[in-house]
């Protein structure tokens, strides 16, 4: 498939034809739904913090940079999330239509490796501003 194709397949009327396979059973539309808007809350939450670092904690003794080093990422990460999101409730609806096994989410990997990733941020930012 082509780049833009791919794209397409994203863009709201641009995956699966309607008419390809067959109405799934709105219970798993819903359920689908319903999982699209958690990552969406997550993403939200995730940005929310990311500000909220960057413009309410105070300076890091030592560590200028501290703040941003902890909220840009968190910042980052729920902009990624919130893509997606919309990208993977596209993939699950269009396995539903099709009846085809959903495919994995990456979702909850992206989301623990860069949580794990701010937690070792966090420790080093916290341990370099309590050497004074």
């Amino acid at each position: 498939m082509s780049r833009s194709g791919r794209f397409a397949a994203w863009w709201p009327g641009g995956g699966a034809d309607p008419g390809e396979g067959h109405e799934p059973d709105p219970r798993f539309t819903f359920a689908n739904e319903r999982t699209f808007l958690a990552w969406s809350r997550t993403a939200l939450a995730l940005v929310i913090a990311g500000l909220g670092i960057v413009q309410l904690l105070p300076p890091f003794p030592r560590v200028p940079i501290g703040r941003h080093l902890l909220g840009v990422p968190l910042i980052v990460l729920g902009a990624v999330l919130a893509i997606v999101a919309y990208g993977e409730w596209v993939r699950n609806q269009r396995a539903l239509r099709r009846g085809d096994p959903l495919p994995r989410s990456v979702m909850p990997w992206i989301l623990a490796a860069t949580v794990a990733g701010i937690a070792v941020i966090s420790a080093i930012v916290l341990l370099i501003s309590a050497l004074r």
